[in-house]
């Protein structure tokens, strides 16, 4: 027999010694220890000391313990590969005889090291689940909730191997056994045998159908446990299988109803939650409206009463502490900032992608975790879209009620549920708003910064109303109330008030215009005022407001209340801070607002932008040579630097070129055109479709090199990336003319691929058509040919976009295309009048343009056969086309 392996006294000494240490206090002594473990990683015994210390070692104390297996654990993330075959086999033994520790810590610990090495591949330990499946049927509770502990945390980490038809169907054994367990006398194994279940209800795997209906026998036995963590098991339960096995659940669904009312108002704020999901996954079925209907009197009192803060919420929030603007903020309550990229380019009517920040429900954002109040909240929202004005009968005497309340909780969760049905209810609410706008805009200034907070939020939910209506009756009160709200003492409300303002300057765009002076005013003073976090949340404020004056801002007395505090922030902030990105954002929306405006302070911000890029640039390749050395650089501050010169190349116009003489900008640009990622390159055509548009003589020289890289970029599955570089091509042909002949064989048919797809998105259809049009228009000869291939989507793609320069271009190419064609129209002519009905006013020779081609097509077939050909046209069309062309 050979002896198992021991340790020895001395080596066991001193490790027992580092775990002491490692849980000292003392920073300095850590990282000592750190650096005698990464030494001791090079000693072939050392996992087996550490599994020794974790499984044997009864005489230390279990925190030392545990630790000893969680350092093994990383060993075993980091290292697996390189350990001999002996230590492993030794560490699979060892762990299997501690499953059933007498410590429910040391058992959890255990469970995590099987977990560990069962990810790296279940396979290579054949005897594991045979042996926890196995001990499920102990005797001894510990080696029976050991076992399930790790089994869970296998189910968790390593479904799809359990799944896997190849693996002799573990689970064909394993899910009939975890159903007995439901049953189970101790609440922690019942809880167990659910959390296992419940991991293979979303993927329907087949050994869980097959025992559907014992599955749902034995879950709804459960319903009323007394135990918190199985009645949350049972509450997942429920709400996956909503989702994936709605055939069974509907002969039950009356009973499944009423006990999820019954759950949402659990005394366990973790059941509540888990059941408040299931109104949520409910409204997302087609069956919601009937099913739900004999339940909203009870449900959304249930939902609105769901939706105050609990009193922990409360304590988190600081809900006690009124004014803390001059409390710093810590930096980990600040969310790691994006970048968002600008608008693609091309046509931009229809290109504002929905707006995801509504949803997060008028809450803190710091206390980012989901929680009741938030699911409540949401499951309103949904439900109100479900029902529409349905709902308001039930809701309308709550919200009179909650919102007369004196306790501010109750006429808080009040605010929040007026503007979670704001999108859903809209219609039913307008004859109430004139009553509750009032009301809100006076209770801005309650002596509660969470109610002023709420409110603020409620407000940018109806801000769509208030700005349809005359500006004398609610908007100048909100907007004023608002602002002072920014200017609050309470950071919460900033941000709220903030945010809100940018939602108001969305909707109300240019009619912001005669309040300009004020508004500035405002923002301006918040920047001597505001704390880090909110400062970033200003920066999108003014961004959106320039986005939406456009060039009312640019007045001399507006660029010098603006402009200075920006620049300041500019210059004091360092080339690697992230708090660049926001700033940058701001700056390229002003800078597109400004205009000729912005031309004092563009030598400074263009000459670092150009920087930024290229310290990117030179990063990156620091690190693709020598990555030990050089990390990766965040080429976010690229892409921003990209889309501000850009903005500025957008506003300064004409005004750009000065700057980008004698600069290497093109140089930089033909290097981030080339970049693997993907956001770069969709910021690199964007700046290049500008640059074409400001300074052509500078982009000219470099078009050989720039065409093959954009038509490499014309593939429709990267469709930001695509439409720009779609939309380059378009502005460079029109700058180039007949020069464009040579590049027209390498682009051509990738458009017209992208306008033939299926599912191509509305905005690049509209630009590749526009491009194919100016193509059409410079080089007509070599793109009439291919006519009849792309016509009538391309007629039907432009019908819908407003009069303007992009437009003209491509139907100027589209009739010189015809001209040159006829026959590649015939077929799809009347697309081609549909096209032409849809201008409103086109210039004097287009349209005489459209007359000819009309009237050509026309005597071509005779009085008679056009005659049957415009009996088939609508009748609107018909009178725009009589009224227009006399046709």
């Amino acid at each position: 027999m050979i002896m198992a392996w021991q340790p020895q006294e001395e080596g066991l000494r001193q490790i027992i010694q580092l775990l002491k240490e490692s849980q000292s206090p003392d920073t300095v002594i850590q990282r000592t220890v750190q650096q005698k473990l990464e030494e001791l990683n090079q000693v072939t015994d050392f996992n087996n000391y550490l599994i020794f210390v974790l499984t044997k070692l009864t005489s230390e104390d279990e925190p030392t313990r545990s630790l000893s297996g969680l350092i093994l654990k990383n060993n075993i993330k980091s290292h697996y590969e390189n350990l001999p075959p002996t230590v492993t086999e030794f560490v699979k033994s060892e762990c299997l005889t501690a499953v059933g520790d007498t410590s429910a810590l040391i058992r959890a610990t255990v469970g995590i090291l099987i977990t560990t090495i069962a990810s790296r591949g279940i396979n290579t330990w054949p005897e594991l689940l045979p042996a926890l499946c196995q001990m499920l049927d102990s005797a001894d509770y510990n080696v029976c909730e050991g076992a399930f502990g790790a089994l869970q945390k296998i189910c968790e980490d390593s479904s799809e191997y359990l799944e896997d038809d190849r693996q002799n169907k573990p689970l064909d054994i394993l899910i009939p056994k975890f159903l007995q367990f439901f049953k189970h006398s101790s609440p922690k194994i019942r809880s167990h045998a659910i959390g296992c279940v419940n991991q293979f209800i979303v993927q329907k795997t087949p050994s869980l159908m097959n025992h559907i209906d014992m599955f749902l026998e034995n879950l709804f036995h459960l319903a009323v446990d007394d135990e918190a963590e199985v009645r949350k098991n049972v509450c997942r339960a429920i709400v996956m299988l909503l989702e994936v096995r709605m055939d069974r659940l509907l002969p039950h669904l009356h009973d499944i109803i009423e006990y999820m009312l019954l759950r949402t108002q659990d005394p366990d704020e973790n059941v509540a939650l888990e059941a408040c999901e299931f109104w949520l996954s409910i409204a997302d079925q087609q069956i919601c409206k009937e099913a739900l209907t004999p339940y909203l009197p009870r449900l959304v009192p249930i939902l609105v009463n769901g939706m105050r803060y609990s009193e922990i919420d409360i304590i988190l929030l600081k809900g006690d502490v009124e004014e803390d603007e001059n409390v710093p903020d810590r930096e980990e309550d600040i969310r790691p900032r994006f970048h968002k990229s600008r608008n693609t380019h091309g046509n931009e009517e229809d290109n504002n992608e929905e707006d995801d920040d509504d949803d997060n429900l008028g809450d803190d954002s710091s206390l980012s975790d989901w929680n009741l109040r938030k699911c409540s909240a949401a499951a309103l929202d949904v439900l109100a879209n479900v029902f529409k004005e349905d709902i308001l009968p039930i809701l309308m005497p709550i919200l009179k009620e909650t919102l007369s309340s004196t306790e501010w909780e109750v006429k808080e969760s009040g605010i929040l549920a007026l503007g979670a049905i704001a999108e859903g209810c809209m219609n039913g609410m307008i004859p109430h708003l004139n009553e509750l706008i009032p009301y809100m805009i006076n209770h801005l200034s309650d002596k509660k910064a969470l109610v002023r907070a709420i409110i603020c939020w409620t407000l940018s939910r109806y801000c769509h109303w208030v700005v349809s209506q005359p500006h004398e009756l609610y908007l100048k009160s909100m907007m004023h109330e608002l602002l002072k709200r920014i200017l609050d003492s309470n950071k919460r409300v900033q941000e709220a008030a903030c945010s809100a303002f940018a939602t108001l300057e969305e909707e109300a765009t240019t009619e912001l215009v005669p309040y300009l002076g004020f508004i500035l005013e405002t923002l301006v003073f918040a920047f001597s005022k505001y704390q880090h976090k909110n400062l970033l949340i200003l920066y999108d404020a003014i961004g959106t407001l320039a986005d939406s004056v456009g060039h009312n801002l640019n007045k001399p007395e507006y660029i010098n209340l603006l402009m200075p505090p920006l620049i300041q922030k500019w210059n004091a902030l360092k080339d690697e801070d992230k708090d660049l990105f926001p700033l940058l954002e701001c700056l390229s929306s002003v800078a597109t607002a400004l205009q000729s405006g912005f031309m004092p302070y563009a030598e400074p911000v263009f000459k670092r932008c150009i920087s930024l890029v290229e310290q990117t640039l030179n990063q990156n390749m620091a690190n693709s040579q020598s990555p030990d050395q050089f990390d990766a650089p965040d080429k976010d501050f690229m892409i921003v630097a990209l889309d501000l010169l850009s903005g500025l190349a957008e506003g300064l116009t004409t005004f750009i070129e000065s700057l980008i003489n004698g600069s290497n900008t093109l140089q930089l640009l033909y290097q981030c055109m080339q970049d693997p990622l993907a956001e770069v390159r969709q910021s690199s055509f964007a700046l290049l479709g500008d640059l074409t548009k400001a300074c052509f003589q500078h982009v000219h020289p470099c078009i050989a090199d720039f065409m093959p890289i954009l038509a490499q970029n014309l593939n429709p599955d990267h469709i930001s990336v695509c439409n720009n570089a779609t939309w380059a091509i378009g502005e460079i042909a029109v700058k180039l003319g007949t020069e464009m002949q040579p590049y027209v064989p390498i682009i051509l048919n990738q458009l017209v691929i992208t306008m033939n797809r299926t599912n191509t998105p509305k905005t690049l259809l509209e630009n590749t058509a526009i491009t194919i049009g100016r193509l059409g228009y410079v080089c007509p000869q070599d793109v009439a040919p291919l006519l009849q291939q792309f016509v009538r989507m391309w007629c039907t793609s432009l019908r819908n976009i407003r009069d303007n320069d992009e437009k003209d271009s491509a139907f100027r190419g589209m009739c010189q295309m015809i001209s040159l064609n006829p026959g590649g129209v015939v077929q799809d002519f009347i697309f081609f009048c549909d096209a032409i009905a849809s201008w409103i006013n086109p210039k004097d020779d287009l349209k005489d343009m459209f007359y000819k081609i009309l009237h050509g097509f026309k005597n071509q077939v005779g009085e008679e056969n056009w005659t049957r050909f415009t009996d088939q046209f609508p009748q609107q069309l018909k009178e725009r086309l009589s009224t227009a062309y006399g046709i």
